[in-house]
């Protein structure tokens, strides 16, 4: 069971999400899109908090008020966090985590501890959960289905921007030759000009 929270904070809408254990949380660690970005409690146990960034979105780029919805639903749900005053959040793409077989379930690492973002939450703000809970919607998911169609649908999009790509390529070799032809012709026309006239000069000083 996967529980799902939407932040209107920003527009559109951003999605969060996070697994109802931690044998979720390592589906969710192998199955992950590279568009996630992870959340977790500095140091303490907590949930992994997911949010998934729309299109063109970077870390870099996330709004400040949707990093502190992610949070604050973060430290809500750690035991010892949601207790704790200045309270460290940890968060970095999926991509950077780093799991191992020695690791135990729900255990993670990063592939570049650079690429680790915190953001510090000095209290618990129950008008911010209060708005996430009403949102909560809990579906079963299978994650590796999911994936798959997300890889799918990436690969047939790439596929048509490349079509579009080579189609634009055509038509402007197409232009190019055109265009070249056209002035490959009125070259010639010039010349021929010239030559009739010059005829014609000829002529008439063999007549006089």
């Amino acid at each position: 069971m996967v529980f799902y929270f939407t932040s209107s904070v920003v527009d559109p809408p951003a999605l969060l999400f996070m697994g109802r254990d931690k044998y979720e949380n390592e589906d969710l660690i192998k199955y992950g899109w590279p568009e996630d970005v992870w959340f977790h409690v500095d140091k303490v146990s907590s949930a992994h908090v997911y949010l998934r960034l729309s299109e063109g979105q970077t870390i870099e780029t996330i709004p400040k008020v949707l990093v502190e919805d992610a949070c604050q639903l973060v430290k809500q749900n750690s035991i010892e966090g949601c207790k704790m005053n200045d309270v460290d959040i940890v968060y970095t793409m999926w991509s950077n985590l780093h799991k191992t077989e020695s690791m135990e379930v729900g255990q993670i690492g990063f592939h570049s501890q650079k690429a680790v973002k915190k953001f510090r939450v000095p209290k618990k703000d129950n008008t911010v959960i209060n708005r996430l809970n009403k949102t909560k919607v809990e579906k079963e998911v299978d994650f590796r289905a999911e994936r798959e169609t997300r890889d799918r649908n990436e690969r047939e999009s790439k596929k048509q921007q490349f079509k579009k790509l080579e189609e634009a390529k055509k038509l402007e070799e197409q232009q190019r030759k055109a265009e070249a032809e056209m002035r490959s012709y009125s070259n010639l026309m010039k010349e021929t000009n010239m030559k009739s006239n010059k005829d014609g000069g000829s002529d008439s000083d063999d007549f006089m």
